[in-house]
């Protein structure tokens, strides 16, 4: 396989997975979203300015779980440039040791009633803790791939080198831009359809798809791993 398609690859399964676990934790998890600390900001904005609604500890804690996975993750990327040897493989590994704690502390607290106990707590925060990881490996070390978890920016961009060739005045670049972003967008709405059914039909062992796609790449890294700049 190419360095390429194998990019290709990489950028579409980790939009997959992304989008996947999104909202998997958005159904699972009384809103949660464990890799869009955006939505956690409306949310909790929402339940402050509502006198009827108090928001859930969960929420609060989400966001000191994201930087805890995005300094993990920096950390590790960080020792191995000292090291001198590629961080894809350690991150990966990273991400997927976070991704099952959320599985089996969701499986141990299924079902999941109308207040979050314990587990449900160690799930959320284990999953959105996982998505920080994925997110700083985003930017530390596949800077080269489209964002594979903040559509918002990517569809932009889409757009407008769209309507750019639409309307003749694209290049090679603009092309090639086009393709870059294309797959993990429509990777990350397909992770999205695709959870929401597994969620209803198998609970959280359904999270052995994102786990199954971690170990894989886990197990094969990119070809030619870059290190981090500083």
């Amino acid at each position: 396989m190419t360095t390429p398609q194998f990019q290709r690859l990489q950028g579409a399964s980790m939009g997959f997975l992304a989008g996947y676990v999104d909202t998997f934790g958005f159904i699972a998890l009384f809103g949660l979203f464990t890799a869009h600390v955006t939505g956690n900001f409306v949310l909790i904005a929402v339940s402050l300015a509502d006198a009827t609604q108090t928001p859930s500890l969960l929420k609060l804690l989400a966001f000191p779980a994201f930087i805890l996975g995005v300094a993990a993750c920096r950390l590790l990327v960080a020792r191995c440039e000292r090291r001198g040897t590629p961080a894809t493989r350690p991150v990966y590994l990273l991400q997927l040791v976070l991704l099952l704690g959320f599985m089996a502390c969701g499986m141990l607290a299924e079902p999941v009633g109308k207040s979050v106990g314990a587990l449900a707590m160690a799930a959320g925060l284990l999953g959105t803790a996982a998505m920080g990881a994925h997110s700083a490996a985003s930017k530390l070390l596949l800077s080269h791939l489209a964002p594979t978890s903040m559509m918002t920016g990517n569809v932009t961009q889409l757009v407008i080198d769209t309507v750019d060739r639409l309307r003749g005045a694209a290049d090679a670049a603009t092309a090639a831009r086009c393709a870059k972003f294309f797959w993990p967008v429509l990777a990350f709405a397909l992770g999205c359809g695709t959870a929401a059914f597994a969620y209803v039909t198998l609970g959280f062992v359904a999270l052995a798809l994102p786990v199954a796609i971690l170990a894989f790449h886990v197990w094969r890294p990119e070809p030619a791993a870059q290190l981090a700049t500083p």
